[in-house]
């Protein structure tokens, strides 16, 4: 269920410059396009090709326009991980408990891809993105139940 709005919060200059944009479904998708792309420049060391993709990564919100609707489900998630943030939650309760299950995954990730290990590597990455994309999708149940009351 969308609304086709933003989400009601209080607006501050971090939900304009960063979470409006943030929200786009083109920065989404491409920062989830970016994850392998630095994966496999860690496994080859490409130092270079690391900094340019963590650069496009921390620009990456600041290069869309905020989304005119809430019709994507990315634009969802975003606006569900916004309204989860503001609430008053233990940070160690689901879902919070799946982003350090991705730490822990994205440790292991770098160890793996550093002492190139392919198979690891693989298997990490496929974790990794696997506890973000259920993460993602829980900002999305969160929004839309948000909606619903």
């Amino acid at each position: 269920m969308t609304t086709n709005e933003r989400p009601q919060l209080e607006e501050t200059a971090l939900d304009r410059y960063f979470w409006a944009r943030h929200a786009n479904p083109k920065s989404g998708w491409t920062r989830v396009a970016a994850y392998p792309l630095l994966v496999a420049c860690l496994y080859r060391r490409d130092w270079r090709g690391v900094a340019l993709t963590l650069a496009f990564v921390a620009l990456n919100p600041f290069l869309f326009s905020p989304p005119a609707d809430d019709s994507a489900w990315m634009t969802r998630g975003v606006y569900g991980e916004r309204l989860w943030m503001t609430a008053d939650h233990d940070r160690f309760d689901y879902p919070g408990v799946l982003n350090y299950a991705n730490g822990a995954a994205s440790l292991y990730l770098l160890y793996a891809a550093l002492r190139r290990r392919p198979a690891e590597t693989a298997l990490a990455t496929a974790l990794s993105m696997a506890l973000k994309f259920w993460f993602v999708a829980e900002m999305v149940h969160r929004y839309e139940g948000h909606h619903q009351r």
